[in-house]
């Protein structure tokens, strides 16, 4: 390795060292969610400023998400050519550069220039997704990798929670909704100078952001945290591998990877499709935007839960075939429960309330996945891991799917896209993981 640092295997670790080390990882998963989280609000923002239809406006989440496959396998080479720790400094300097580009977008009003900046920061996120998640894996006790993992959605999901209601008070005024209500009927002129100054709202946020993301690469590259050895085979693993030549001669990381595009599909579908299911009820978007929190507190506190009873009580690869079992179940009862009920001060259908027990079900599937696709495979542990980030672009794709049933039939019955993924899922729950040749 050709990192200035020393690699050292795990089991060297001290306990403070170790503790360190999952602090400052939870660290980076907070800033993950709170970067990528922002997006939601980022979309109807400049669907205004930039006077977008609704298709390009959705591109912010394809341009962010589409780089994870752009990036993930790269990531890898550059992980091994300079190490963890000078790798994710990379990550969080090439964040900070997609922050930077804000800047003459903003002074431009040129959204595909954002849309640059917001690819540039996905790939500074590809990068440290890469080194994070295979960190976090193999960093203490194997048995206890999806504790850690929940630890790590924690940190990411409370960072969902915020980021938009941090942007919102930043970025807009209690003034903005007659602006908004105006825009209509300005002339060209002075509609182009609102907007401009709409838009040029993001630069002193932005520039501070980058500087931030600068500082900290720089910071985790001088941090405490340990180098560690993911090349390093042991005996019985270095036997077992001998005779493999790439990642394709492991099906269950292929198998798993498959596993993740397909959650991390189900789980922005619960979350990004909600809202539009409530209007879909009659709930104006003042009442129907707190949905998305509802999904989210759910996942949390299936995070807590995960905490709680792995290993002590449950292992990792039961807590996930329960988990999508969970969302099996509540993907069928969304689609053929009716009946009108009032809950949390809400008049809705009962079925909205199985979107948001989404939340729930998808919160240990993520941590049950990483370390089942990850085990045993030694020194293409860095390769496997890009294969696994590659498959966040689940998040840019599978919501299409929903979109185009809901425009084809109606929003409930497109819910019956999630059933296959979440079908899919029980079986590698149950089956893939195990698989260590190719064949049934």
């Amino acid at each position: 390795m050709k990192s200035e640092a020393i690699a050292i295997k795990v089991e060297n670790l001290t306990k403070r060292e170790t503790t360190i080390s999952i602090f400052l990882i939870g660290l980076m998963f907070f800033i993950f969610g709170f970067v990528s989280w922002v997006n939601s609000i980022l979309i109807p923002y400049f669907k205004i400023a930039c006077e977008l239809t609704s298709f390009q406006a959705y591109l912010v989440a394809f341009a962010f998400y589409i780089a994870y496959f752009v990036m993930s396998v790269p990531s890898s080479y550059l992980l091994k050519a300079v190490g963890f720790k000078k790798g994710m400094m990379i990550g969080f300097w090439a964040m900070a550069l997609g922050a930077f580009i804000f800047v003459p977008a903003a002074m431009s009003r040129t959204y595909e220039i954002f849309l640059m900046g917001l690819f540039t920061i996905g790939i500074g996120l590809a990068i440290l997704q890469t080194a994070a998640n295979p960190y976090i894996t193999i960093l203490g006790a194997k048995e206890r990798a999806a504790q850690r993992i929940s630890i790590m959605g924690i940190c990411n999901k409370a960072a969902g929670i915020l980021s938009p209601i941090v942007f919102a008070a930043v970025i807009l005024k209690p003034t903005d909704t007659d602006l908004f209500a105006q825009l209509g009927t300005m002339g060209d002129a002075e509609r182009s100078a609102a907007l401009d100054e709409l838009i040029r709202r993001v630069i002193n946020p932005y520039i501070g952001l980058g500087i931030f993301l600068f500082t900290l690469g720089y910071l985790v590259f001088k941090s405490p945290l340990p180098e560690i050895d993911t090349e390093h085979e042991s005996q019985e693993i270095a036997s077992a591998n001998a005779g493999k030549k790439s990642i394709f001669d492991f099906p269950h990381l292929i198998l798993g990877a498959l596993a993740i595009f397909l959650h991390v599909g189900t789980q922005v579908i619960a979350i990004d499709t909600i809202i539009g299911y409530a209007n879909s009820m009659g709930i104006d978007l003042l009442e129907a935007k707190v949905f998305p929190s509802y999904t989210l507190f759910c996942t949390i506190c299936g995070y807590l839960i995960g905490i709680t009873v792995i290993p002590k009580f449950i292992s990792q690869v039961n807590a996930l075939r329960i988990c999508t079992l969970l969302g099996t179940v509540f993907t069928l009862l969304i689609i053929f429960t009716h009946g009108q009920v009032t809950f949390l001060g809400h008049d809705t259908d009962i079925s909205i309330w199985f979107v948001v027990l989404l939340g729930l079900a998808n919160s240990l599937v993520w941590a049950g996945i990483w370390p089942l696709a990850l085990d045993d495979l030694g020194r293409f542990t860095k390769l496997g891991a890009s294969v696994m980030i590659m498959g966040l672009c689940g998040n840019a794709i599978m919501p299409l799917f929903y979109g185009h049933f809901a425009d084809v039939v109606n929003v409930r019955e497109a819910y019956w896209v999630l059933l296959p993924c979440y079908l899919y899922l029980v079986f590698y729950a149950i089956k893939g993981h195990k698989l260590r040749k190719w064949g049934f």
